[in-house]
């Protein structure tokens, strides 16, 4: 690699330089160490593979993998590259299968990646003589799917090309496993429907962007006219022990819709006072037991696990994002929208109608997307210079309030450490 220094205004992470987000170089080591090495990233839901020979084609950093159900009911990650000659063979993304054949030489595998069939290994027969085929002493336990290791936490799926990565619980925190575990509390998952975009900015915009509370009221007007989120909200942000993974929670005040008055202190204030929904629906929310934390009930929290999911509930919409880079200016961003086997059907309709409000369309996130391009275009063209990150100081830390960028902060604080290492 060739990869260019970076120079670091301060000896701290609030002035963070362009160039962590335009440099081909820096971006695949990016990989190596944060995505193939040390760190677990997600792949998807037990809920997908619901029943044995279910697959799904899904990433962890920018190589193919897939999801299997195996005949013992066991869920298994493998790479997404034949033994032989290195083919992507699984092209679809969802599926069941007894096996995978690689359609170039066909040779086949097990769920579990197993290689267990090789046309003529043993060669053909011609005119009284064997000719050809697989050397004596080739074995196919030598040559399966390149398998990775996986966690499974509330049905949801991790896998690690890193078979001596630390646990998943400890890979999380104590911290953020306990929103992690208020989510996922073993109820039974069910998958509502997908969304899909290309983002054209590189990966670590969208961390920053859930890490980034000072937005939410400002670029999402949606938010503030209907009185979702507001910066005034009783709030809190909590980081694990290395500063990488954040939750923000969020409890809506009762006043509901924004008046359109601004606070003094806050200058929080509607977009449009006047505006109404033309469908009121979108705002039938139902609290549900599962929100009580103490003496707390958040309507929003936003998990982000560093580097490759977001687990979102904003009111009654439950979703995890999938963040799979694609070179270092693009990523595809993939939602996954749930629900709980024990929703009423009246519930399953409430959350898929709040999902409307994000995803490539959605009311909300839309705006993500493209703030997200535009600072991308900016860095390339500029990339001797450098963002600032100083709201609410220069230093890392936990906060009891949103007008602060503490998280990004903390988020490169450790990205420094393992990139200069």
């Amino acid at each position: 690699m060739t990869e260019h220094p970076i120079h670091w205004e301060t000896a701290g992470t609030s002035r963070v330089p362009f160039a962590v987000y335009t440099d081909e170089d820096r971006h695949k080591k990016e990989l190596e160490r944060f995505f193939y090495k040390s760190h677990w990233s997600y792949v998807g839901l037990e809920a997908e593979v619901p029943n044995v020979g279910d697959f799904k084609r899904t990433v962890v950093g920018e190589r193919s993998v897939i999801m299997t159900r195996s005949e013992g009911g066991q869920i298994h990650v493998v790479e997404n590259v034949c033994a032989h000659r290195g083919m992507q063979f699984c092209r679809e993304r969802h599926g069941n299968k007894k096996e995978f054949v690689c359609p170039y030489h066909q040779w086949s595998y097990t769920l579990k990646g197993d290689l267990q069939g090789v046309p003529f290994r043993r060669g053909v027969r011609q005119d009284g003589k064997v000719n050809g085929g697989m050397p004596a002493d080739f074995d196919p336990k030598d040559h399966g799917l390149t398998p990775l290791k996986v966690a499974s936490r509330g049905g949801v799926v991790f896998a690690s090309f890193d078979h001596d990565v630390q646990s998943l619980e400890d890979f999380m925190g104590p911290t953020i496993l306990r929103y992690f575990d208020r989510l996922f509390n073993g109820r039974k998952l069910v998958v509502l429907g997908y969304n899909r975009q290309r983002i054209p900015g590189n990966w670590k915009l969208m961390q920053e962007n859930i890490k980034d509370p000072y937005h939410p009221g400002l670029l999402h007007t949606w938010f503030v006219t209907f009185g979702l989120w507001r910066a005034d909200n009783k709030s809190e942000l909590r980081m694990d022990a290395h500063h990488r993974h954040a939750a923000m929670i969020s409890t809506r005040g009762s006043a509901g819709q924004a008046t359109g008055q601004a606070s003094q202190v806050t200058q929080v204030s509607s977009f449009k006072e006047s505006m109404q929904l033309h469908d009121a629906s979108f705002l039938d929310i139902v609290p549900e037991g599962w929100w009580q934390m103490e003496d707390q009930m958040p309507t929003a929290v936003m998990m982000t696990l560093f580097p490759s999911v977001i687990f979102q509930q904003q009111v009654n919409s439950v979703s995890t994002r999938h963040i799979q880079p694609d070179g270092h200016g693009a990523f595809d961003f993939v939602w996954t929208h749930f629900g709980f086997e024990d929703d009423t059907p009246e519930m399953t309709e409430r959350r898929l109608r709040q999902s409307n409000l994000f995803g490539p369309a959605g009311f909300v996130s839309a705006d993500d997307g493209e703030v997200i391009e535009f600072s991308q275009q900016a860095f390339e063209t500029k990339p001797e210079h450098r963002m600032l990150v100083e709201l609410g100081g220069r230093d890392v830390g936990e906060t009891d309030h949103m007008v602060t960028e503490t998280l990004i902060r903390g988020m490169y604080e450790y990205w420094r450490k393992v990139m200069e290492a």
